[in-house]
């Protein structure tokens, strides 16, 4: 009878985060032996007990290290063949010592970084972003230099981003009367739930299909322009909204005027919304790109509809 192929060990790095939370959960109920880095400062954080806890009684290893601390974080790199790190963006170039230590690992059959956004290689907001995007190239170049075999993730918009105001800057809930529309309301952007981000994430571990890949999630249902979005809250509030147009000339404007980082909103809606980053290319195989909706068509996902639905 032919052995069941064992699953690979996974270490997730951010894992008391939203996203480093659900890819451990993913990870162990998809039968992966899984360890978490948790820094020492978090172990005697009150606040964070209940989260360790559930870490912990759901078969999760934690281990003690940090990115800073490389004799911890060989520790844990040897104990497994994947790594996947969930780390927050602002803090990407903290992973150079890990992937140094990867790199000495050559048990390590796939390293999964922090982006979970837009395709960094194909996002050109001039010096607009502070860096944010430029940051994730460089870890992308130094992974590829150093010959670790990777996956990128890339997956749009978290929904919890923008979404919640019906991208309007500043408003903590969807507009019911008059709405701001940016560009001429038709460049499409993605959206995609982070557990369901995360449970496409963990569909990639052993795949071969996905190894020194770019899996792009687009799926149905949550690609959609600003007027998309306008039209299906207005269908859901069953009242029109008036609509005022803000040309791109004008959000650089307020971009330009508003301070770091309170303009990084405006910057993503100026980079989703005017310049169309997230779908003004095709997902081409011949050049890394995968499409994870078509590749994992059993993984159930919350609709931008759904979402919207939850704002009532």
């Amino acid at each position: 009878m032919e052995k069941t192929k064992e699953k690979s060990r996974v270490l997730v790095i951010g894992a008391t985060g939203r996203v480093g939370h659900y890819l451990t959960r993913f990870s162990i109920q998809s039968g992966h032996p899984t360890f978490a880095l948790i820094r020492n400062s978090t172990f005697s954080d009150p606040s964070k007990s209940a989260n360790l806890e559930s870490l912990s009684s759901a078969g999760v290893t934690l281990l003690k290290g940090s990115l800073d601390d490389e004799a911890s974080l060989e520790e844990a790199v040897t104990k497994v063949d994947v790594v996947i790190s969930a780390i927050p963006s602002k803090h990407v170039l903290d992973q150079t010592l890990l992937i140094n230590v990867i790199k000495r690992t050559p048990s390590i059959k796939r390293f999964i970084p922090a982006e979970y956004g837009a395709d960094p290689d194909k996002t050109q907001v001039s010096d607009l972003d502070h860096g944010f995007y430029s940051k994730k190239s460089e870890i992308r170049r130094l992974i590829e230099s150093s010959n670790i075999p990777y996956t990128y993730i890339c997956c749009g918009l978290f929904m919890r981003i923008l979404l919640p105001s019906l991208v309007q800057p500043g408003l903590q809930s969807p507009p019911v009367d008059k709405v701001t529309v940016f560009g001429d309301g038709n460049v499409k952007a993605v959206f995609v739930n982070e557990v369901d981000a995360a449970a496409f994430t963990i569909k990639t571990i052993d795949d071969p299909r996905t190894l020194n890949k770019t899996l792009y999630l687009r799926p149905s249902g949550n690609v959609c322009s600003m007027n998309d979005l306008v039209e299906m809250w207005e269908g859901k509030i069953e009242k029109k909204l008036v609509k005022t147009f803000v040309t791109e000339s004008q959000l650089l404007e307020k971009i330009k005027e508003t301070p770091y980082p309170d303009d990084m909103e405006m910057v993503f809606i100026y980079s989703v919304f005017i310049k169309g980053h997230h779908t003004y290319f095709e997902i081409d195989e011949s050049c890394g790109g995968v499409n994870g909706t078509e590749l994992y068509p059993d993984v159930k996902y919350m609709t931008v509809s759904e979402f919207l639905d939850t704002l009532l």
